[in-house]
């Protein structure tokens, strides 16, 4: 059975390979995944595992960094590092800032 990221051979159109600026918050996630990964954390490998294992219905609606968070937040919880508790909360606490700063900007049904 193919898993969400194997899609060779399926015809998925053109691969989009234009660049764009990368935002704060991919930058951040890019830089938290290069600090764990230095200090042992979690490796390449199991980032890739995790995101391969989110399931099709999640792999597919989300972005290469909103999967790379996943698979961190996925990762810190089954290493104990943090509980969903402590995620759900901060992310309150991170969508409650960008309201009040007008910089939250959801997506239908989010």
């Amino acid at each position: 059975m193919r898993g969400p990221h194997d899609v060779g051979g399926l015809d998925f159109g053109p691969v989009e390979n234009a660049t764009h600026d990368l935002t704060l918050w991919e930058k951040q996630i890019d830089a938290i995944r290069a600090v764990i990964g230095a200090k042992g954390i979690v490796s390449t490998h199991e980032n890739r595992r995790t995101i391969e294992q989110l399931g099709h219905d999640v792999y597919d609606t989300l972005n290469y960094y909103e999967r790379w968070t996943a698979s961190l937040a996925r990762q810190m919880i089954d290493k104990g590092i943090l509980t969903q508790d402590e995620i759900d909360a901060r992310v309150v606490q991170v969508r409650q800032r960008l309201a009040d700063t007008g910089e939250l900007e959801l997506k239908e049904g989010a």
